[in-house]
C-alpha cells in the first residue's frame, strides 16, 4: 500500500496523467478479493473507528459517525456481500464516498491503490444463475495478473436493499 493511502488523511486525488478514454479506480480488498471503484465517488479515506450503533439498523450498517459536522452511515461491505465475520484491525479503513448527494462510509479491509484502466481492460460482468445477484457489478477489470471487480457504488448505496436513501431513478 502507498503511503499516501496509509496516511489517510484528506481528500483523495485522482492519479496525475489519467488520459483519454481511461477510467480511474480506487482498489481496494474484501477477503481475498480485490474491488474497485470510480475515484470520483470517494471524497476521502479514513481509519476505522468506533461508530454510534443504531437500534434496528440492518446487520451491514455498524452505525454511524460525526464526520466534521454530518453524520456518515457506515456499511460494513463485507457483511453485505457475505463474505464472513468481518475483523477489525490497523489495516482496516472507512471509505468515505459522495454518492446521489450524500455522504456515505463502507468499511472495508484495506485499500491498495489508485490505478487506471482502458476500455479494452475491461471485461463485462459474467452473467450467473438469478440467485447469485450482479446488478453492482459493472465489469471484471484485469491489470496484468490482478483482476479486479469493478463494483457501480452509487446503484449499490442508493438501491433499496441497503436502506440508506430513496432508490434513485
Amino acid at each position: 500500500m502507498s503511503e499516501a493511502m496509509q496516511v489517510a488523511a484528506g481528500p483523495v486525488k485522482p492519479a496525475i496523467g489519467a488520459s483519454a478514454g481511461q477510467e480511474e479506480f480506487l482498489t481496494f480488498t474484501l477477503g481475498t478479493e480485490e474491488y474497485g471503484i470510480e475515484i470520483l465517488k470517494v471524497q476521502e479515506i479514513r481509519s476505522y473507528e468506533q461508530v454510534t450503533t443504531i437500534a434496528n439498523a440492518p446487520e451491514f450498517i455498524k452505525g454511524v459517525v460525526n464526520l466534521r459536522g454530518i453524520i456518515v452511515p457506515i456499511v460494513d461491505m463485507r457483511i453485505k456481500f457475505s463474505l464472513g465475520e468481518a475483523e477489525y484491525n490497523e489495516l482496516t479503513v472507512v471509505i468515505v464516498l459522495n454518492v446521489a448527494g450524500r455522504v456515505v462510509g463502507m468499511v472495508v479491509d484495506g485499500v491498495s491503490d489508485v490505478i487506471q484502466l482502458a476500455a479494452e481492460q475491461i471485461r463485462p460482468a459474467p452473467d450467473f444463475s438469478s440467485t447469485f445477484d450482479t446488478k453492482y457489478i459493472t465489469g471484471l477489470g484485469t491489470l496484468d495478473a490482478r483482476m479486479l471487480i469493478l463494483v457501480d457504488i452509487e446503484k449499490l448505496m442508493s438501491g433499496s436493499d441497503m436502506a440508506l436513501m430513496d432508490a434513485v431513478h
